[in-house]
């Protein structure tokens, strides 16, 4: 299957937007060495695509706090600060 060139410009844009998106909730995690975050932004462009972006949040809920949570405890065990309190 051939896609035109406007329906990759699409695609693209879809993907980058979920990134971006996906950035923002879970924090920064580098897409090309993190197999479930990459699998997740994956999951939001195809939820975008189909023009179903609304259930997204609630059905990876999941995953979304998951990765959110792991980011957020790998900052306060790198933060030697906070083992002093």
């Amino acid at each position: 299957m051939r896609l035109e060139d406007h329906e990759d410009d699409n695609l693209k844009r879809i993907l980058s937007a979920s990134h971006k998106r996906l950035l923002k909730d879970c924090g920064a995690y580098d897409i090309e060495k993190d197999e479930d975050f990459k699998e997740l932004v994956f999951e939001r462009a195809r939820y975008a695509y189909n023009d179903a972006l609304e259930f997204f949040s609630q059905n990876f809920l999941t995953e979304i706090n998951s990765l959110a949570i792991s980011k957020a405890l790998e900052g306060i065990e790198g933060d030697t600060d906070a083992s002093k309190i």
